[in-house]
């Protein structure tokens, strides 16, 4: 496993690692209890279910071996466009509030950015992603696979016009 984030001083939470096939079963686990099995009922579950992960735009944080925070992104459309799909992010109840959430979304985003993708979709809390960059201001258009509030689906251009002229339905990437 690779670390992606250095520092020289001790940070508040473990260092992100790529997300490997070996820690799958871990991190499904860690996901599983902190989201119950009322996370099947989603729509954005729709858009992971026989997707490919992005495991190049997919981190773990791990302490003592465990993952105690993990997010992943999943190749997606929008109208037939190609953007990533973050989602879930999950962080031990016992590690929230030292900022290992926004550690792993700034990651995730990051990645995505450097593989080239135009943008990242979310469905989440606009306050809380906010503070990353995601907006709601063009997502009008964008339908989830399900019933979702609309205020929650939200994009992060990667580039400069990434998250302009995104419409229609959501489904998993044909090519992935």
């Amino acid at each position: 496993m690779t670390s992606v984030h250095k520092s020289a001083s001790p940070e508040p939470y473990p260092p992100l690692v790529h997300e490997t096939p070996a820690l799958e079963a871990a991190v499904t686990a860690l996901i599983d209890r902190v989201f119950g099995p009322g996370r099947f009922a989603k729509s954005s579950e729709r858009l992971r279910e026989g997707n490919t992960l992005l495991a190049d735009c997919s981190f773990v944080s791990l302490r003592g071996g465990a993952p105690v925070g993990c997010v992943r992104m999943w190749p997606v459309t929008i109208g037939g466009e190609p953007v990533a799909f973050l989602g879930p992010l999950a962080v031990d109840p016992d590690e929230r509030s030292a900022g290992l959430g926004q550690a792993l979304v700034e990651a995730a985003c990051e990645a995505a950015r450097a593989a080239g993708w135009r943008a990242v979709l979310l469905v989440g809390d606009g306050p809380y992603f906010g503070r990353v960059g995601f907006t709601n201001a063009h997502t009008a258009g964008v339908v989830m696979p399900g019933p979702v509030d609309q205020r929650r689906v939200l994009l992060l251009p990667l580039r400069e016009g990434g998250d302009l002229g995104l419409s229609g339905p959501v489904a998993v990437d044909p090519q992935a």
